[in-house]
């Protein structure tokens, strides 16, 4: 870091930027927003602002406005905050930076409340917005508008609508490789794009623009444009391309680094690749400080970094004459070195990592300049004729279908995607550490002394090496390259066993947030894994948005079975959708067997759910009263329903499991009520753990019941709005009065409760 004095005080400013969000002096990873405008609007949600029209984003059930420098109207006071997204209640669009008065409901943007779930909250604060309007009404509006800024956005406009006719079903992949816009990307793609482990060409690709960039500079040179004059023209475009994909991290990292990169060259002195990439850092960490939290932030950066400090030094260990297998292993090594430094961020973002993507990507890397090129000059084209932009971009299309048919093959694969879990901030740092330490004496066994970022070519003197030959000390040269690149291939170990390592000798019992309904992991010592339910009546695709992202995080790859009490939809929808995605190969994840209560007379939803299993693989199985399954130190048994005495009410005759692991023992009775607690009684004794029946429901959880079970802490399951008054005043009084501790998810989000079989310990996703 002597040779690079910019790159480390860059470090040292990001360090202290981290440092005063933990010390609390910048309240990066939050609303930084006056804790007295905060309780404004939390008294007086219905409210007036104003604030100037930036972008319009249609969706599913309206039209949205991004509005920059927002105030909020108190009387005559106008007080800022920041950005908004407001969801209108008319389809009507007013030009760019029009100044728009509207009223409507201000919501502050929410959390996440399971392990794994996206952050909005983060996403949004990274574009300074930390509150959504809805039902928004356009009281005023001022005539004057930006001229630059509605051509921008007509700009825009056309060139998705070029590509929608263009490239028709694969306008989506284009639009977002080329504009950073996603709305029309199906998620479907999304899901088999990250599977194969090249999701990464959907994002805007700095490096391209970079490429670019310098390429367009030496042009504006060789025409007899100056460095300065021909800087000013480059960074001038590519601001304008930064502008128009909504200032996305990539193209603003790739203007920051061409900023440097001309600034070298006018000041005579050699582009230097880590400064370029810490001197960009800085600087949107200046514009927005939320981006130290933006996974995407660290995933470009990280990508970069692994170009310019691994790359370089795993070339320097391979020596290959032939030109086509030396651009062959160029890309190998390359895609390797990516892998490497985003390997913690892809885990910490996704919880999995595909294995089949170190192999995809030597196909796609060296192609998808051709997508892009194809995208582009389709565009350009189609500004004139889009009849002829049909052909213009055939081979961008022709590698697309070439690259689903990859992902397909790939999904198709047994554990082509390695479910790891996400590791934990010193589990990154750790891993990271001993990579980079690791790489150093890597590259000090080959002589790997700098790698040009400008040209991307590696530059060494070997004097190590060389060093030792000359002594004649053949031998003691290669021991002492065997014995470095020996502790360097144990350092990458060690940070591998770092970052994977996942510490629990006990047993957790997680009670999902997913509003109104009810899913349970049990995780076992041993490795075992178990669902109990997973639906919810008021939240769609709660598999894609909190089961799986939930399993993912938890490193939970095969689920051993999945218990449902009862076939209601607050019970089911979720399994519904997990066995649609197995069957679709669009997870990872595998369930080995179904377990469903003792029934004579099935409903519908139940030959739906077998259906769905059985097409999925799963192995089907009922549980029946008595029946118990053995897992070690701990055990499943079933208490209901009777075999042959089910009767027409579904929640009465549902499934109640007891789970004993030690001294420890826990209940779970689905949404059975009274009648069965009575029933149950003879069976039933104290438990440290009870999940309260029916979402907390006055019909439920008796006193009778709770004189006998007397839970020591209790978990409730149920949405903060919902129809059915859940939970009831009646039957919190009733456990609060019987001793039990009660968790709340729709208050504390995902609820976790820990033992060791003798104590128990809760952890709340969410703090209130």
């Amino acid at each position: 870091m002597k040779r690079r004095p910019v790159c480390l005080v860059c470090l040292i400013l990001m360090f202290c930027i981290w440092l005063m969000d933990l010390a609390g002096f910048a309240r990066i990873s939050g609303n930084p927003l006056p804790e007295s405008v905060q309780l404004y609007i939390e008294k007086h949600p219905e409210a007036v602002i104003c604030g100037e029209v930036q972008q319009y984003q249609a969706t599913e059930y309206s039209l949205s406005a991004y509005l920059k420098h927002v105030c909020l109207i108190v009387g005559s006071e106008q007080i800022p905050i920041k950005n908004l997204r407001v969801f209108l209640k008319s389809n009507k669009e007013f030009p760019i930076g029009t100044t728009v008065k509207i009223s409507g409901k201000l919501e502050e943007i929410p959390e996440p409340r399971n392990p794994g779930e996206f952050d909005s909250r983060q996403f949004y604060a990274c574009q300074k917005i930390y509150y959504f309007m809805k039902n928004g009404a356009v009281l005023a509006w001022s005539s004057k508008y930006s001229r630059y800024g509605q051509f921008m956005q007509n700009l825009k406009s056309k060139i998705m609508q070029t590509l929608d006719i263009a490239a028709k079903e694969d306008a989506g992949i284009f639009e977002a490789m080329l504009l950073g816009e996603k709305d029309n990307l199906e998620d479907e793609v999304k899901i088999r794009y990250q599977m194969a482990g090249i999701i990464h060409i959907l994002a805007i690709s700095g490096l391209h623009i970079s490429v670019l960039g310098i390429g367009f500079f030496d042009l504006l040179k060789r025409a007899g444009f100056g460095n300065v004059s021909a800087g000013m023209v480059v960074l001038s475009v590519l601001l304008q391309y930064g502008i128009l994909t909504g200032e996305s991290v990539s193209a603003m990292r790739a203007v920051g680094m061409f900023l440097v990169a001309v600034g070298a060259r006018i000041a005579g002195r050699t582009y230097d690749l880590l400064t370029a990439l810490a001197v960009s850092a800085v600087l949107l960490l200046l514009d927005a400080p939320a981006n130290l939290y933006n996974s995407g932030f660290w995933l470009s950066f990280g990508a970069v970094a692994g170009l310019g400090v691994v790359a370089p030094v795993l070339a320097g260990c391979i020596r290959v004459e032939n030109r086509l297998a030396a651009s062959v292993m160029k890309t190998l090594v390359s895609s390797i070195a990516v892998q490497m430094t985003t390997f913690p961020i892809m885990l910490r973002i996704y919880g999995e990592i595909s294995l089949a993507g170190f192999f995809l990507n030597l196909l796609v890397l060296p192609t998808v300049s051709v997508v892009l090129v194809s995208g582009i000059a389709a565009v350009a084209v189609g500004m004139a004729s889009v009849s002829a932009a049909v052909y213009v971009v055939l081979p961008g299309r022709v590698l697309l279908f070439l690259y689903e048919k990859l992902c397909e093959l790939a999904a198709g694969i047994p554990f082509c995607t390695w479910i790891a879990g996400s590791p934990k901030l010193w589990q990154c740092a750790g891993y990271y550490v001993l990579l980079f330490l690791g790489v150093e004496i890597l590259g000090m066994s080959r002589g790997t002394v700098t790698w040009n970022g400008a040209t991307g070519k590696r530059a060494g003197n070997h004097a190590f090496m060389q060093e030792e030959k000359n002594h004649g000390e053949g031998k003691g040269w290669l021991r002492k390259y065997q014995l470095l690149s020996g502790i360097s291939g144990i350092m990458l170990i060690l940070g591998l066993g770092i970052l994977i390592y996942h510490p629990s000798g006990n047993l957790q019992i997680t009670c999902l947030d997913i509003g109104q309904g009810d899913c349970i992991s049990i995780q076992l010592p041993q490795g075992q894994n178990f669902l109990i339910d997973g639906g919810s009546s008021n939240k769609k695709n709660i598999a894609h948005y909190q089961i799986l992202p939930f399993l993912k995080n938890r490193g939970i790859g095969v689920i051993d079975a999945i218990l449902i009490s009862h076939t209601d939809n607050d019970h089911i929808s979720g399994v519904l959708e997990l066995f649609d995605y197995m069957r679709t190969h669009l997870t990872s994840v595998r369930v080995k067997n179904l377990i469903l209560p003792e029934w004579t007379q099935p409903d519908d939803a139940y030959q739906q759910l077998v259906d769905k299993a059985q097409a999925a693989g799963v192995n089907v199985q009922k549980g029946r009263k008595g029946e118990q399954i053995a897992l070690g130190k701990a055990s499943l048994r079933f208490l209901s329903p009777d075999r042959g005495t089910a009767g027409t009410d579904a929640n009465e005759d549902g499934m109640v499991v007891e789970l004993t692991y030690g001294g420890f023992e826990g209940l779970f009775t689905g949404d059975i009520g009274t009648e069965t607690e009575k029933k149950l009684l003879p069976e039933l004794e104290d438990v440290d753990f009870l999940k309260v029946g029916h979402h907390g429901s006055r019909y439920s959880t008796c006193q009778e019941f709770l004189d006998v079970v007397r839970p020591e802490l209790a978990v409730v399951s149920c949405s903060a709005t919902n129809t059915y008054g859940h939970p009831s005043g009646e039957t919190i009084e009733r456990l609060e009065d019987s001793g039990a501790k009660i968790w709340y998810t729709m208050k504390e989000g995902a609820v976790t409760a820990e033992t060791d079989g003798k104590e128990v310990w809760v952890d709340t996703f969410v703090h209130p």
